[in-house]
């Protein structure tokens, strides 16, 4: 008697898309973690340091005129997206040059290359809001209903990181010091960014200049979870278009870029 095999299962191009930046995210998380014995702890690591750092000056050295209170807690609800925002970015630099022989050998779209740092950066981050509500619960912050807007925060950073991955990875396979240059950009971006202060706290003519940081909007709604007054509605709205702008400015260089990349690597 036949031995019937079941069908293999016809996936659309997104099924099989997703899938398969779900297998590389995971593997690039258990690489990443079975290597380290502290594992988890390294991701939120950085930036309670960095954290616990600003907080000690503003709060112990220097009568800081910026920020809310609880400021530990001001601090964290904008340095954890950033760890995100900045090691996605950083890393996105080397998507390509990293996993050169892949890249030209499966036949996976090329984008999901850089996807999957956005993505295993993302929930890393995700995993480190749990340290946030510790602080916050620590210091009895109090959490208002603008924590809704924390969703819509995560996509537009989502986007953000995405675009702008899809612009450095291709451009430093030819210009390979970009990735040296993206780290200084980053370094700048920290301070330039509504970090170790708010959105609000700077003078009303520089606020619309400083809309045009996608960052700044994206941190004004992470922030209206503990922080309603820091809600910049202008700000939100113009970095929502940059995020959807510097999107599909990235799809666009890749696209472009995608065959010259190949034959580079």
């Amino acid at each position: 008697m036949p031995v019937s095999h079941s069908p293999r299962p016809q996936w659309s191009p997104f099924e099989r898309y997703r899938r398969s930046l779900w297998l590389l995210t995971v593997r690039d998380l258990r690489v990443r973690y079975s290597t380290s014995a502290l594992g988890y702890v390294w991701s939120i690591l950085d930036p309670l340091v960095m954290a616990s750092i600003y907080w000690f000056v503003f709060t112990q050295v220097f009568d800081r005129p910026v920020g809310e209170e609880p400021y530990i807690v001001f601090l964290l609800v904008a340095l954890l997206p950033w760890m995100w925002f900045n090691g996605a970015v950083s890393d996105s630099t080397r998507a390509f040059i990293r996993e050169a022989k892949l890249v030209r050998s499966t036949k996976l779209p090329r984008t999901i290359w850089v996807n999957r740092i956005v993505l295993s950066k993302g929930i890393e981050f995700i995993a480190s809001i749990p340290v946030l509500a510790v602080f916050a619960i620590a210091t009895t912050a109090e959490l208002h209903w603008q924590v809704v807007f924390f969703p819509l925060a995560i996509l537009l950073q989502g986007m953000l990181v995405m675009g702008i991955g899809l612009i450095v990875a291709p451009l430093v396979v030819f210009f390979r010091d970009l990735e040296r240059a993206t780290k200084l950009a980053l370094r700048f971006l920290f301070y330039a960014s509504p970090i170790i202060y708010g959105v609000t706290d700077l003078p009303e003519n520089l606020q619309f200049w400083a809309s045009f940081n996608p960052l700044a909007g994206i941190f004004s709604l992470y922030r209206g979870a503990f922080f309603p007054e820091q809600l910049a509605w202008d700000t939100i709205g113009i970095g929502a278009a940059m995020s959807v702008v510097l999107l599909a400015i990235g799809l666009l260089v890749f696209r472009r870029s995608e065959r010259a990349v190949l034959k580079e690597i």
